[in-house]
Formats: C-alpha cells, sequence, structure tokens
C-alpha cells in the first residue's frame, strides 16, 4: 500500500468531520445532565424552598437593609420599610445589562446609568421601563423567590 491510497481528499474530510460534530452535539442533546433554568438559579447560591412551597431561598432578611436592597445570587431583593420585601430581575429595560448594586436607596446599572427606585420603577433613565418583578415570601427569616 502507498502513501497515495491512504491519502483522503478534501470533500471527504470535511463530510468526516460534519458526522463528528452532529454526533457530539446529538449525544449533548440526549444527555440526562441536560441544564435547567433551576439549575442556574441553585447554582447562583440559592437553595430549594420547603417542601411544599415553590421558588428557591435566595438568602437571609439581615442579608437585605431597611430603605436598600441587596443583590442576592441572580435576583435584586430590596427592603423599602421594614418587614416589606421585593423582588425584581437584575436585567435593565434599557439594554438589557445586569444591574450591579444598590446604592442607598437605587438600584444601579453599570452599562448607561440607568437607576431603579426600590420598588423597581425607574429613577434615572435612559431606561423607560420599571425592573421585571419576581414573586417573594419571607418563611421564618428566609427570602424565598418564584
Amino acid at each position: 500500500m502507498s502513501a497515495e491510497d491512504l491519502m483522503i481528499n478534501r470533500r471527504t474530510a470535511v463530510a468526516g468531520a460534519g458526522v463528528a460534530v452532529a454526533a457530539v452535539a446529538f449525544a449533548a442533546a440526549c444527555s440526562s445532565d441536560s441544564y435547567t433554568e433551576s439549575d442556574a438559579t441553585t447554582s447562583a447560591g440559592a437553595s430549594p424552598a420547603p417542601a411544599g412551597q415553590a421558588g428557591n431561598i435566595v438568602g437571609k432578611t439581615s442579608d437585605v437593609p431597611v430603605g436598600s436592597g441587596a443583590i442576592l445570587g441572580d435576583v435584586v431583593v430590596t427592603q423599602p420599610t421594614s418587614g416589606t420585601f421585593l423582588a425584581f430581575s437584575p436585567v435593565c429595560t434599557h439594554k438589557g445589562c445586569n444591574c450591579d448594586a444598590v446604592t442607598g436607596a437605587t438600584i444601579n446599572c453599570p452599562c448607561h446609568g440607568s437607576k431603579f427606585n426600590l420598588d423597581g420603577s425607574v429613577a434615572v433613565g435612559p431606561a423607560t421601563q420599571p425592573l421585571a418583578a419576581k414573586a417573594v415570601t419571607v418563611d421564618g427569616d428566609s427570602i424565598i423567590v418564584t
């Protein structure tokens, strides 16, 4: 057998690579370890809510100062008045950046300077829409967000 007999042409190589990519994609799609949004929430430091309750525990009530708020994993939780907790998506409604800080009474987006009040409404543009609200409950000292 000569070296020329062992050589493959470009068309055969490309077709073989395509089959390999398709096989890997198929194997990943069939995997039982598929990724879900709940995996993201749990991996962000949240834990499942107690039995019989929906949602995830994102933090403790002591993590959220009265008259301010905190970013807990993938959610913004505020406490405008003592014992009143609100939760929001951190995604800024202007261009989709994540708000990265709660300073005093505003939730702040670093990308274009939008600021949101503790109730999620716009305090300073360029955003014109409020942050998306999430359901929040308190069980003892645990904050549960759905």
